[in-house]
């Protein structure tokens, strides 16, 4: 797929989940009465309280891998950034423990989602939110302007990673927080499984293997990088898929079993500028 494919069906597949929460359903095909019983991935990713907290329809719009807003650690005055923030629950939930004092905006590049996000807000009677039009490869805010950059589920959908690593790190304040849920890979697997499996656990057959992730972030600039697996999906998760696609699971359950994790990606833009090595006769002597 060429990058304007890749974009084109990423927004396709949210303009659709956004119309169908709006109709009455859930991204994931469901009525508003049974919840979020969609897959292993998607299921169960926010508590009660929090899920009190938000209108029904920012629920029901979540097509994520994880639960940001939980691990982040938000502080109080806060300005926080979710890239690809669909329906606008982890951006309400951010806004929640910001508080009047701080700001969460949510960046989306589908006019359903922001449409339904910025109704979503309405009903919140938030007013310490702002959703943005744009693309998370190109960040529509200045530099150093946010304090923590959040994401559920979307980084993995892009076709140009390092660029949207690059430009996390750049709106980042000196000091900034980079605390976001994605789907990611670990070992080897054969690219026919990779593609089948992925499409399955992420729309698009894009998600990292996590030592390419790690190694991204530090390009990009970051570190203390940390990847930690909130879920591990085993082979029977994706058992009726594999399946329809005419592979023997059974057989090739080792190549892909515990491969397959949602995981919380962390990493910390450093407070201050490395000093540059000086080799002039004034300072090395």
């Amino acid at each position: 797929m060429s990058t304007t494919d890749i974009k084109q069906v990423v927004k396709e597949k949210y303009s659709q989940a956004a119309l169908q929460v709006k109709s009455g359903g859930s991204c994931c095909g469901g009525s508003k009465g049974i919840g979020r019983g969609c897959d292993p991935i998607t299921i169960n990713l926010y508590d009660a309280s929090q899920s009190q907290q938000v209108p029904e329809e920012a629920l029901l719009a979540s097509l994520g891998c994880g639960n940001p807003t939980a691990l982040a650690e938000l502080k109080s005055g806060e300005t926080v950034l979710d890239l690809g923030s669909g329906g606008g629950i982890d951006v309400l939930l951010s806004a929640k423990r910001v508080g009047p004092t701080g700001k969460a905006y949510g960046l989306d590049m589908t006019d359903e989602m922001l449409a339904l996000a910025n109704e979503n807000t309405r009903k919140s009677g938030l007013e310490n939110v702002e959703f943005l039009k744009g693309e998370i490869e190109h960040i529509p805010l200045p530099d150093n302007s946010v304090d923590v950059i959040i994401s559920n589920c979307v980084i993995n959908l892009s076709a140009d990673k390092s660029k949207v690593l690059h430009e996390a790190f750049r709106v980042l304040r000196p000091g900034g927080r980079f605390a976001v849920s994605d789907v990611v890979t670990r070992g080897k697997i054969s690219p026919v499984i990779r593609q089948s499996v992925l499409l399955w656990a992420g729309c698009v057959a894009g998600a990292l293997e996590d030592v390419e992730y790690q190694d991204k972030l530090a390009a990009a600039g970051f570190e203390q990088i940390s990847i930690e697996p909130t879920r591990i999906y085993r082979a029977q998760d994706a058992r009726e898929l594999l399946k329809a696609d005419g592979f023997d699971v059974d057989s090739i359950a080792p190549q892909i079993d515990g491969k397959f994790m949602s995981a919380f990606v962390s990493a910390m833009k450093p407070a201050t500028a490395k000093a540059k090595a000086c080799c002039s006769p004034t300072c090395c002597g």
